[in-house]
């Protein structure tokens, strides 16, 4: 590493006068570099920060408006009504040669008040205008004369070029719903599966619950919805996430896949070294705020917030609960390999390490013969054990190899480089594929470290995937990082034709920094039984992944149905296997817009009813309804894994090089967990997660039953028989650049057989 290799440069030497230290050159410059760099960081950020506040107005703007000023003052007109002249008093009197100065001086003081008025009144009127909701709530493909009112003002007062952050003074605070709207919404929502019996003692529950304490409740939401910019986020993170004492492993994490039928390279080191610099690319795009922010509409903006703790993020243990510690940049990733950890360094004296220079370092770590220390190669173990046992071990931890443990909670990001392949291949697509899914959910139990913010996962034969804490951010976060870091290191940094990356490797670069722990006797038997829980834990997971390619989104778009809509109806279905009929299918789509499009608008209702439960706790108000309502286990949990940034794939030209989306374990021990992603126009690819211990679930026959309901409500929509099966055949490789299967589609391209070509 750069940092070790300097410090060879620093030579303590003793004199007849006393200790004394000589500084090399190296060093010197170094420290001089280390300075530069971080008065770089802090005036950019510092500049970012000042143009995200001024937004939607520019700095260009109060150089106008001083402008005008001063020519008004000169034609003999005050536009400050007086305001110029007392300014000028209250300042210093340098004399009469400094008499314009002053004035200039006024002027520029009352020009940066005006300025800061306007800005402050846009903040407000783009505030009151994204309060408005009614664009929501309107059919698909019609529009009323409000709603293009709103849009036009949006346009106007919106601003050109924003940054990441630069919406989120403008954000309108998260609505408080109606009690008795969200009670009828949740009694509505349970009706279909509650006997009748059991739905009368819901609804009795709920009438007492709005009789006795709903009021109250009430108030102290509104009260913090008044206070803080969301009454329920913040609650939803501790009591959700941070206070859970499960294992993070399978309970708190999810996954993020690679191409499916695609690997631009099946070198391990060069894959490594490509997907983290396109990481630390993002990084760099992040921290500079040249990331868009999602626009819904293309006009009303999402909040950003989530995306500030990607990188440099530990969950933290502790005996109650965790903290998230986020730090502001971190030059190194922590690398495990074969029970073995790495500190590498990102950058050298002239910044980021190119892709060959980390590719060359990764390889160096593969090419380590050295064994890991005992007790050393399940130590991540703990970071998969309960968090109150790993808030334990810990603190002896930090005593005894503090640094060490430092080395990779400091790290921007954690890399698990793998010892065996993992993917789709041509001799058992089925049992890898959903063997790759569970490789990245769980692994081994001990070559993750879950706390990280995310572990970039690379196996033996070049395939990528991640595996994500959920706490500090919700998926389509870390899928917009993904879906950058795929096509960047596939498509823009590219692999030569022996199919290492770019560049030529640097000599010069010091080796990788072994970490070695200094571990406790005592921590021994704490190893070994976080190890025995996370191999139960891992063992008990059941993983299902299935492209379907009968049909995807443009079919359901030429049924003139919400593709989200179509898909839960049909998992629905799948759920249940009762029939269907096309008009009742439209009537549920429907409806699943209805309550999608009132949870965007803060009209859900479990937030809600969760927050209302939270403060009848603080006030140990015992309300039986809400009782009720937080102890349910919901069986089905879905989720869909947006595209959100199309324009860097070619789904038409190369089908085969977007992302196959990811999973998450099942919420509830006889339930599933189940996420979508629809793979350009003509494939949705499932991913499925259940409990082998549970005798009411199986992931592969949900699955089947997914495909079924599928292609029968696709009946409903066309005429003639169930659509045919779709080729999505196995070939044989034709480049050592290619892996596992490649798919033949109807009409279609392949895509080529070198990343490099595109």
């Amino acid at each position: 590493m750069a940092e070790a290799h300097q410090a060879v440069g620093f030579r303590p030497s003793l004199t007849s006068d006393g200790a004394e230290v000589e500084l090399s050159a190296p060093v010197l410059q170094e420290i001089y570099l280390s300075g530069l760099r971080s008065w770089k960081r802090h005036l950019a950020r510092f500049w970012n920060d000042f143009l995200t506040g001024v937004f939607p107005a520019s700095p260009l703007s109060w150089l106008f408006l001083f402008s005008a000023i001063q020519l008004a003052w000169f034609l003999q007109l005050d536009p400050s009504l007086g305001l110029m002249e007392k300014i000028k008093e209250l300042l210093p009197d340098w004399g009469g040669q400094h008499h314009r100065l002053r004035g200039v001086l006024a002027a520029a003081l009352f020009a940066s008040c005006l300025w800061g008025a306007l800005i402050f009144t846009l903040h407000v009127a783009l505030r009151l205008l994204l309060s408005y909701h009614g664009w929501l709530l309107e059919p698909h493909g019609a529009m009323s004369s409000p709603t293009k009112t709103w849009l036009a003002l949006v346009r106007i007062f919106s601003g050109r070029n924003p940054m990441l952050f630069s919406y989120q003074r403008s954000l309108p605070r998260q609505p408080v719903p109606s009690v008795q709207d969200t009670v009828r919404k949740y009694l509505e929502s349970v009706r279909p599966i509650l006997s009748d019996e059991d739905f009368d003692l819901t609804t009795v529950l709920a009438q007492e619950f709005l009789r006795l304490q709903a009021s109250l409740l009430q108030w102290y939401l509104r009260l913090k919805s008044w206070w803080a910019s969301n009454y329920v986020s913040d609650w939803w993170e501790e009591f959700v996430y941070l206070r859970s004492r499960h294992s993070l492993m399978v309970n708190s994490n999810y996954y993020m896949m690679d191409f499916l039928y695609v690997t631009p390279t099946p070198v391990q080191a060069a894959r490594a070294g490509n997907a983290v610099h396109a990481l630390l690319l993002y990084r760099h795009r992040l921290n500079r705020q040249e990331i868009l922010p999602t626009l819904l509409m293309g006009m009303r903006p999402l909040c950003s917030a989530q995306y500030e703790k990607i990188f440099n993020t530990t969950r933290i243990p502790g005996i109650q609960k965790d903290h998230i510690r986020h730090l502001r940049d971190s030059r190194h990733v922590a690398v495990f390999h074969r029970g073995r950890f790495y500190r590498v360094g990102t950058h050298s004296q002239s910044g980021l390490l190119s892709p060959r220079a980390l590719e060359q370092q990764f390889q160096r770590i593969l090419d380590d013969p050295s064994p890991a220390c005992p007790q050393e190669e399940h130590l991540a173990a703990l970071t998969a054990a309960p968090r109150d046992v790993w808030a334990q071990v810990r603190s002896s931890l930090k005593t005894q190899a503090e640094d060490t443990l430092e080395a990779v909670e400091g790290a921007a990001f954690f890399v698990s480089l793998d010892s065996e392949p993992a993917g789709l291949t041509r001799e058992d697509p089925a049992a890898t594929l959903d063997a790759y899914a569970h490789a990245l959910l769980a692994g081994r139990g001990h070559d993750r470290w879950f706390d990280k913010s995310f572990t970039l996962i690379v196996f033996s034969n070049g395939k990528l995937g991640l595996s994500v804490e959920h706490s500090w951010a919700d998926c389509p976060i870390s899928g917009h990082m993904w879906e950058f870091t795929l096509a960047t290191e596939c498509f823009q940094l590219g692999y030569s034709a022996d199919g290492h990356c770019k560049g030529r490797p640097d000599p010069s670069l010091p080796q990788p920094q072994r970490l070695h722990w200094d571990l406790p006797e005592k921590i021994h038997l704490s190893i070994s039984l976080a190890l025995r829980g996370a191999k139960t834990l891992s063992g008990n997971v059941d993983c299902h992944v299935f492209p379907f390619s009968h049909f995807g989104k443009s079919f359901i778009k030429r049924c003139h149905l919400s593709s989200d809509s179509f898909i839960q109806m049909a998992l629905q279905l799948a759920h249940f296997r009762e029939p269907q009929r096309r008009a009742m299918f439209r009537l549920a789509v429907e409806k699943h817009q209805a309550l999608l499009k009132a949870a965007m608008s803060g009209q859900g209702v479990d937030r809600h009813l969760f927050a209302l439960y939270i403060v009848s706790q603080f006030l140990h108000l015992q309300s039986p309804f809400l009782d009720q309502v937080h102890s349910e286990q919901w069986q089905l949990a879905t989720s869909q894994i947006p595209v959100q940034q199309i324009h860097l794939f070619d789904v038409h030209n190369y089908p085969d090089y977007v992302s196959s989306g990811g999973g998450f374990g099942p919420a509830d021990d006889h339930g599933y967990g189940v996420s979508y992603i629809f793979m350009g126009d003509d494939t949705i690819t499932f991913h499925i997660s259940s409990k082998k211990s549970s005798t009411k679930t199986d992931s592969h026959r949900l699955g089947q039953h997914i495909e079924d309901a599928l292609l029968d409500v696709a009946c409903l929509f066309q005429e003639g028989p169930r659509p045919k099966l779709r080729c999505r055949g196995l070939q044989e490789e034709d480049s050592g650049h290619r892996h596992g299967s490649l798919p033949c589609h109807t009409g279609g391209s392949r895509a080529p057989t070198q990343s490099t070509n595109l």
